[in-house]
Order: structure tokens, then C-alpha cells, then sequence
């Protein structure tokens, strides 16, 4: 059978080869100069290619449709991943948070031997071709229009999202796929940094080991620890980044930012109970007992995030640490343990790691990842409506989605 694969990403690049590998005749058409530009930036070039946790633990990462990819996830999971990309010569290691990435860091050999394993599986590659229409005939595809026409007898549709559009993720499957019927739920940005209406005089400072908290009417709805920034519009880092992708499943999220109720908290210090942190804060202060206030955090916070505290907690900078009061002890605690920031917005789509949103899942047979409405048309990757936290969730549902829309 003739099978054209359209888009070369993750998704695609696995779907051509496994179908090849399944005695196709496979095409794989993209629209940039080559394959597999966002892959060679993902992990901030290094590449977390999947993630070792035990597969059904992945459906906790997955806020955006889980049950959807049970069947994808069963017949090609992480352990598969692992053992193809080792078959196909990427060495793998294991990190912090189980995440797996190439012995190498380089994200460009992950690439480089996906290119040659299409090599070495006879598929045609063909670049700087931007599929215009998918031709279609009594319910069934019979190829598509580019810069000619590409006869095919299925057609894998993984043209990925709309973020990082310099790789050539410009929602362009979207169109095709509605153009033939399909429908497309609201398209979101996911893994995005996120406005708040706070913090401008912290940007560029990163925090390590903080606890962040992200309350809903002052009900939580989040929480994660690890690293973060802040930025000159907010914040960002990993666990702001999966945060993101977690609340833009709440209904009216948007419109709650702009009522000012979703809150983001931060515990500076989340090895220490309250108690502990006061007891912490009276042996500093009998240490700097002649210093004034602004000048005895030193031992306690970043440098940058000081002045910040200090204005904050309205103790008076000058005021001599053997003055301050219990309660403004207090106050400093609660502060420290409950930094409040109010979130204000996404930031772009353009801006995003990946899209929420995309193909809806109901016209798409979860077993195959063929279009309910088109014979012979298949969807793989980030152009289905799922969505993961960061850690290597997301590539995992483009090995797997993409393995899955084989054509045997």
C-alpha cells in the first residue's frame, strides 16, 4: 500500500518507519527544509524522550484526555520506546524525575538517527513540501496536492500544534482536518509561562527547591516542587510550565485570571515546618541582634529577592532586629511560606512547548488512530486533542500514537 505521512516530527518520523517496517510503500512530506526541527530544541536541546515511571503512572501526568491514549500506550509504551531508540542506536539514561534522555544531551543525534533508520527503511522523505489539500473520494483519501499531486492509499496526518512556529508548527493540520469534516477543539497554550500581575522586580531570578501551590477561589487546585523564574511578565521553569498545563483544564480558567482568583503560592522554604522556620528566623536574629532588618536575610534568601520581602512583610527596613516584634516574626513566616502571586494570563500560543487542544478525540478510533469520518486518514501526535506535564509525557504520546497509526 502507498501511505503518505504528512508532517516530520516525532509522531511522524516513527509513523513512517513503523509502517515501512510493515511492508508500505511510505512518503513523508515536510513542508520545512528538514525533519525534526522542534525535536532537535526539545529539552532545551538535550531531548526527554520519554519517561521511565510505570506506564499507568502516565495517565496522572496527562491532564488533557488520558483514557483516550490506553490503547496506544498498551501497544508501544516507554519500555518499547526505550528499546527502539537503543535498536536504532541512541544510547539512554535515566534522570531526575525519571526522565530519560540520550546518553549524548543532544537532542540533534535523537534526530540524526530517526533520519537514518528512515533511510535505512526505504522511506521517501521529501522536504519543502507543504501539503495544500487531502484529496478525498466517496468517504475515502486517494492522496494529496503539494507541489503535485501524491497518490496514497492511507494518509497519517502529524503535522503537530501551533506552538513554535519557527519549526514549522503552524496549525496548518488543523485546516486540513477540518477541511474533511473533522472538528477541532479550542486550541490552548500548554507548558506556557505564565503572566501575573506581580514580581517584576524579581525577574531573572531562579529558585530551587520550592514548593508552589495554585489556589481557585482559595481552593487548591495544584501543587509541584522543584525549580522555577521569574520573568519581566511573571513566571516560568518546570514546574510553573506543568502548573500551566494543569490549570488550562479549568472551566472559565481565563476569565477567573481576569477576576483576579486564580493565586499562586510559594513556600520558600518547604523542608521547614512554620515552627521550625520561626525558630530558624529568632537564632539568625540573635546572631544580627545590632543589624537592621534589611540586612539580616542574607543567610535566608537570594540576594535579589531581599528587597522584596522586606517590602512586603511592612517591617520597617531600618528598624534594629532586636526591635522587631513576635507578631512581625510571625508575619515574616507566614510570608516566607506563603509568597502570593496572582496569575494574569497565558502567555502566547507562539510561546508554548506545545498546543492544547487540536483533533477531537470522539472522531478518532483510539485503537488505530484512524478518522471515524475519512477512511483511510490517521491522526499522530500533538494534532490530537491530548496534552501532558513536562518530563517526557508529551513525546511519549508521539511515539506512541505515531506507532499506533501503522498501517498493516
Amino acid at each position: 500500500m502507498k501511505v503518505i505521512v504528512i508532517g516530520g516530527g516525532p509522531a511522524g518520523m516513527i509513523a513512517a518507519i513503523t509502517a515501512s517496517k510493515n511492508g508500505n510503500e511510505v512518503t513523508l512530506l515536510e513542508k520545512m527544509r528538514s525533519v525534526g526541527r522542534k525535536l532537535s530544541i526539545t529539552g532545551k536541546g538535550r531531548c526527554n524522550i520519554t519517561n521511565a515511571i510505570n506506564i499507568n503512572e502516565f495517565m496522572n501526568n496527562i491532564p488533557g484526555n488520558p483514557k483516550f491514549l490506553y490503547s496506544a500506550f498498551n501497544e508501544f509504551n516507554n519500555e518499547e520506546t526505550i528499546k527502539f531508540f537503543n535498536s536504532i542506536g541512541v544510547k539512554t539514561k535515566v534522570e531526575r524525575g525519571d526522565r530519560i534522555f540520550p546518553e549524548s544531551d543532544n537532542a540533534l543525534e535523537v534526530v540524526d538517527k530517526l533520519k537514518k533508520e528512515m533511510d535505512k527503511c526505504k522511506v521517501k522523505v521529501v522536504v519543502n513540501c507543504k501539503v495544500n489539500e487531502i484529496v478525498t473520494e466517496n468517504g475515502k483519501v486517494k492522496g494529496v496536492m503539494a507541489d503535485k499531486f501524491y497518490e496514497a492509499d492511507k494518509i497519517i496526518l502529524a503535522t503537530g500544534g501551533k506552538s513554535y512556529s519557527t519549526t514549522g508548527s503552524t496549525g496548518d493540520g488543523y485546516n486540513l482536518a477540518k477541511s474533511l469534516g473533522h472538528t477541532i477543539t479550542d486550541l490552548m497554550p500548554s507548558l506556557v509561562p505564565i503572566e501575573t500581575y506581580e514580581s517584576k522586580e524579581l525577574q531573572g531570578l531562579s529558585l530551587k527547591n520550592v514548593k508552589i501551590s495554585i489556589k481557585d477561589n482559595g481552593k487548591e487546585i495544584y501543587d509541584d516542587f522543584g525549580e522555577m523564574l521569574f520573568t519581566h511578565f511573571g513566571v516560568s521553569g518546570p514546574i510553573i510550565l506543568s502548573a500551566s498545563s494543569h490549570i488550562l483544564h479549568i472551566k472559565n480558567v481565563i476569565q477567573k485570571m481576569k477576576d483576579k482568583n486564580i493565586k499562586l503560592y510559594i513556600d520558600l522554604k518547604p523542608a521547614l515546618s512554620e515552627e521550625k522556620l520561626e525558630q530558624r528566623l529568632i537564632r539568625d536574629f540573635e546572631k544580627n541582634s545590632r543589624k537592621q532588618f534589611k540586612n539580616c536575610l542574607d543567610d535566608l534568601l537570594p540576594n535579589k529577592m531581599i528587597p522584596y520581602i522586606v517590602k512586603l512583610s511592612n517591617i520597617n527596613p531600618q528598624k534594629q532586629i532586636d526591635q522587631i516584634t513576635k507578631a512581625e516574626r510571625k508575619t515574616l513566616v507566614n510570608l516566607l511560606k506563603n509568597l502570593e502571586f496572582t496569575l494574569k494570563n497565558f502567555r502566547p500560543i507562539e510561546e508554548a512547548i506545545i498546543t492544547s487542544g487540536g483533533v477531537n478525540i470522539k472522531e478518532i478510533n483510539s485503537k488505530t488512530m484512524e478518522s471515524k469520518l475519512v477512511k483511510g486518514l490517521y491522526f499522530a501526535g500533538e494534532i490530537i486533542d491530548v496534552d501532558a506535564y513536562t518530563g517526557g509525557f508529551n513525546l511519549q504520546i508521539a511515539w506512541s500514537t505515531g506507532y499506533v497509526a501503522r498501517n498493516k
